[in-house]
């Protein structure tokens, strides 16, 4: 449950940040936020990351829909036992339902952020929970999850043999 509770938190800001930018900024206007770092630019992108797929905005919401479902089942399921799994499948949630959101009422996805010391694409709340949440998802898959997950070791008992006897002791 709490971890339905932090994505709903973090469907809500991504949303109400694009709200704020609909409302107030007009598309492709700038408002600066960290001066030569990062401002605001209101873009309406009908694609995926770097406008990719741009003309295919309903096969991207189905995209989105199908990982926001399997991603709530493995929440739900418990495929990452553990809190930091979890939270990891958690992000990755609320991005695609962020941006699923987006594609399905407007047709487009709002993005905001733009980098200005670099070149890079625009993105909003969900994507940075798209890409935290993958990264966090995989190093935690590849590096964590057999330490933290006990998968494939066998609890006591399990074995048909009591603690601490050996095949020798049979």
């Amino acid at each position: 449950m709490p971890y339905m509770i932090l994505a709903a938190a973090l469907v809500a800001l991504d949303q109400l940040v694009k709200y704020l930018v609909v409302q107030h900024i007009q598309p492709l206007g700038h408002v600066p936020l960290i001066p030569h770092i990062l401002e605001l630019t209101y873009v309406e992108n009908t694609g995926a990351a770097f406008s990719l797929f741009s003309e295919h905005t309903w096969i991207l919401a189905g995209v989105s829909l199908l990982m926001s479902v399997v991603l709530a089942v493995a929440i739900w399921k418990n495929f990452f036992r553990h809190p930091v799994g979890k939270v990891t499948l958690t992000l990755l949630l609320a991005g695609a339902v962020g941006n699923l959101i987006d594609r399905v009422l407007r047709g487009y996805v709002v993005d905001m952020f733009n980098v200005l010391f670099m070149d890079f694409a625009v993105f909003n709340v969900a994507d940075i929970c798209v890409v935290v949440g993958g990264i966090a998802a995989g190093l935690y898959y590849l590096f964590l999850s057999e330490k933290l997950e006990n998968r494939g070791k066998k609890t006591p008992g399990e074995d048909g043999k009591a603690d601490g006897e050996t095949d020798a002791d049979r």
